[in-house]
């Protein structure tokens, strides 16, 4: 296996996995780096195989959805040289898809990392979920006084509301 594959740690796949649209997909650029190609080349791939990318394999971002992403990772705008299109989202399967039509050696030892990085979240997702549904057995197990802990542990699972600061100059209040 390719010794530049073998140093990434698959943990760097699974944070290049976003959900957008109820989906885990992957940005056509984070696919592009890992694969060992260029944007540009993955896209033009794509666009020659077409019928291989059904709406359920690869969909690309409204221009809202790429700028909610956009600012969430601080990337350039499209008047600084950034993107001027909204990115492509692969799911799992447009993933190994994408792999397959760049027909490189890279592309496919790579999709295998990718893979597993998606069967890894799967895993993670279904745990969470036996874990919800044994403590709502334990909740209707025992009587009101446990309500307090059972709310505890549920607020605890219940992932964070990303807080999105505020850009540019804020003139601070006077008190009085």
């Amino acid at each position: 296996m390719n010794q530049e594959l073998a140093r990434i740690p698959v943990e760097r796949v699974e944070r290049a996995i976003l959900l957008v649209r109820g989906q885990k997909v992957m940005l056509d650029a984070d696919l592009a780096k890992l694969y060992g190609t260029s944007t540009k080349r993955l896209n033009e791939q794509v666009k020659r195989n077409w019928d291989r990318f059904p709406d359920d394999f690869m969909f690309q971002l409204t221009r809202h959805e790429w700028d909610c992403l956009r600012s969430q990772f601080a990337t350039s705008k499209p008047q600084r040289g950034g993107r001027r299109v909204p990115p492509y989202a692969f799911t799992e399967h447009g993933a190994i898809m994408a792999a397959n039509v760049l027909n490189s050696r890279r592309a496919v030892q790579a999709s295998i990392y990718v893979v597993r990085a998606f069967i890894r979240l799967r895993e993670l997702l279904a745990s969470h979920k036996e874990l919800a549904r044994r403590l709502d057995a334990l909740e209707q197990k025992y009587d009101g006084q446990f309500r307090v802990v059972f709310d505890a542990i549920r607020k605890l699972m219940t992932p964070p509301e990303p807080r999105v600061p505020r850009m540019g100059f804020h003139a601070s209040r006077r008190e009085g």
